[in-house]
C-alpha cells in the first residue's frame, strides 16, 4: 500500500496562488473542450523557474547558459516561446533535431547530445553543428563529417557518480571513461578540430550540491591530466523540481539548495583555465511545474476498505512518472470533508493503471475533474496509445489559451496499420 497522505504536506507545498492559477486555466480550457483527458501547459511557470535559476549566477564565475532539454517536453509552442527568449536548445535524437530546426533554431543554438548519433546525424549533417561525442565508435564514424563541416565539438565524460538508478552497483551507458576520453581528445587534435566543451550529466533528481561538486572535481582532474581546458563546461541537468515526492513521502528537493550549488560553482569554475561559460540543461526543474493533466471521474467502486475512482486518463496512458513519483492532485470543483483511502485509476485494462493511492475526499464523485500537477516533464514523450488516442494539449501564453495538439482520433491510432 502506498503511504498515507499525512506523509505529504497539504497541497504538496504549492502556494494557494498556484492552485488558483491552474484551476482558472482548467476552467477556461473546459469552456472550449468538455471532454478529457487533456494536458494544459503554460509558459508562466517556466519563466518563474528561469528567474529562480538566476540565483546560480555570480560575479566571480563565468556566465551561465541554460539549454532547453527538448526530450523533457517536446511541445512546439514551448520551443517557439523559448527561441523568442533568445535561448538555445539541447537535443538527443534526429526527431528532436528536426523539430528544433522546424521551429527556427539556428545550428549554433542547437546542442546535440545522446548516444549512437552516428546512426542518424549524417542524414541531417550541416556546417557548424554543436556536437558532444559519446563514444570512440561514434567519434570514428562522424570524424570525417565533423572535420569537413567544421563542427563545434565536445566530449561527454562519465563520472563515477553516474550509475543505473535501479541498480547503483552498475554504471550508466553514457559517455567516455577517462582513458577513452583521453584517446578521443588526441584523435580530435590530430584532425585539427578544436574541442570546446566537456560535458557530464549525473541523473535526474540529484539530491544535493555536493554531488555536483564531486563530479566537477572529477572533470577538473581529467582536464589536469589531459593538459586541456574546455571553453564550456556542461554540467547537464538533474536539479530536482519542487513539489514532487517519492512514494515513501520524501520531497526530491528536500536537501537541495541553489545557494549551495552556487558556492560549488564559485569554488570550482575559476580553476578551469579560460572557461568562458557554464552550460546547464535542466529539464524537470524548468518544465515539470509548467503542465497539468486533467482527467474526469467516470465511475466509483468501493471494496476492501478502498474507494476506487475510474477516470478517463491515468498512469498507463498519460502519467508513467506516477510509477515512482507522487504529485499534487486537486479537483474541480474543489471537494472537502472527510477523507478515505482512495485509488485513482485510468481507463485501461491493466491493474498497473493507478495514478495514485492516498486519502482523498469522500465527496469526490463521477463527473468531477481531477488535476494532476507537475505534469510538464516527460509526460508527453512517455504518453502511450494503449487502446486509446493521445490526449489533447492546451498551451497558455500571456492572455492566450490555444490548442497545441488535438486529441488523437481512430485514424491516428489505426491508420498506419497494414
Amino acid at each position: 500500500m502506498r503511504p498515507a497522505l499525512q506523509k505529504f504536506p497539504a497541497d504538496f507545498g504549492h502556494p494557494p496562488r498556484v492552485l488558483a492559477f491552474w484551476r482558472r486555466l482548467v476552467r477556461a480550457a473546459l469552456a472550449t473542450r468538455t471532454d478529457t483527458p487533456f494536458f494544459l501547459c503554460s509558459a508562466e511557470p517556466i519563466a518563474e523557474a528561469l528567474v529562480e535559476l538566476q540565483e546560480l549566477a555570480g560575479a566571480a564565475q563565468p556566465p551561465i547558459r541554460h539549454w532547453l532539454s527538448c526530450k523533457t517536453q517536446p511541445l512546439a509552442p514551448l520551443l517557439r516561446w523559448w527561441r523568442r527568449q533568445g535561448r538555445p536548445i539541447e537535443v538527443v535524437s534526429e526527431f528532436e533535431y528536426r523539430a528544433a530546426r522546424h521551429e527556427g533554431f539556428v545550428t549554433e543554438n542547437i546542442l546535440i547530445n545522446g548516444p549512437a548519433k552516428h546512426r542518424w546525424l549524417p542524414r541531417v549533417a550541416a556546417p557548424g553543428l554543436r556536437v558532444n561525442f559519446d563514444s570512440l565508435r561514434e567519434l570514428k564514424e562522424l570524424l570525417p563529417l565533423a572535420k569537413q563541416l567544421q563542427w563545434h565539438v565536445g566530449l561527454r565524460l562519465r563520472t563515477s557518480l553516474e550509475h543505473d538508478p535501479e541498480h547503483p552497483e552498475f554504471p550508466t551507458q553514457f559517455g567516455f571513461e577517462a582513458a577513452e576520453a583521453m584517446a578521443a581528445l588526441k584523435a580530435l587534435r590530430r584532425a585539427d578540430l578544436k574541442v570546446e566543451a566537456l560535458h557530464f550529466h549525473l541523473r535526474t533528481n540529484v539530491p544535493g550540491a555536493a554531488v555536483y561538486e564531486e563530479a566537477i572535481a572529477e572533470a577538473h582532474s581529467f582536464c589536469v591530466a589531459a593538459n586541456w581546458w574546455p571553453a564550456f563546461l556542461d554540467c547537464g541537468g538533474g536539479l530536482p523540481p519542487r513539489h514532487t515526492f517519492s512514494p515513501g513521502g520524501k520531497a526530491f528537493a528536500a536537501e537541495f539548495s541553489l545557494p549551495a550549488l552556487r558556492k560549488v560553482f564559485r569554488r570550482w569554475l575559476p580553476r578551469f583555465q579560460g572557461l568562458r561559460e557554464l552550460w546547464l540543461e535542466n529539464g524537470r526543474f524548468v518544465s515539470a511545474r509548467s503542465g497539468v493533466l486533467v482527467v474526469t471521474v467516470l465511475d466509483v467502486k468501493e471494496r476492501a476498505g478502498l474507494r476506487q475512482l475510474i477516470c478517463d486518463g491515468g498512469r498507463t496512458l498519460n502519467a508513467l512518472v506516477s510509477n515512482w513519483e507522487e504529485h499534487g492532485l486537486i479537483s474541480l470543483p474543489p471537494r472537502s470533508g472527510p477523507q478515505v483511502l482512495t485509488a485513482v485509476h485510468g481507463p485501461t485494462c491493466m491493474a498497473f493503471d493507478q495514478l495514485t493511492r492516498r486519502p482523498l475526499a469522500r465527496s469526490l464523485r463521477p463527473g468531477d475533474r481531477l488535476i494532476w500537477l507537475e505534469a510538464g516533464a516527460y509526460h508527453l514523450p512517455w504518453e502511450t496509445q494503449f487502446s486509446h488516442g493521445r490526449a489533447a494539449v492546451f498551451w497558455h501564453e500571456g492572455d492566450n489559451l490555444s490548442v497545441a495538439r488535438s486529441a488523437g482520433e481512430f485514424a491516428d491510432w489505426w491508420g498506419r496499420g497494414r
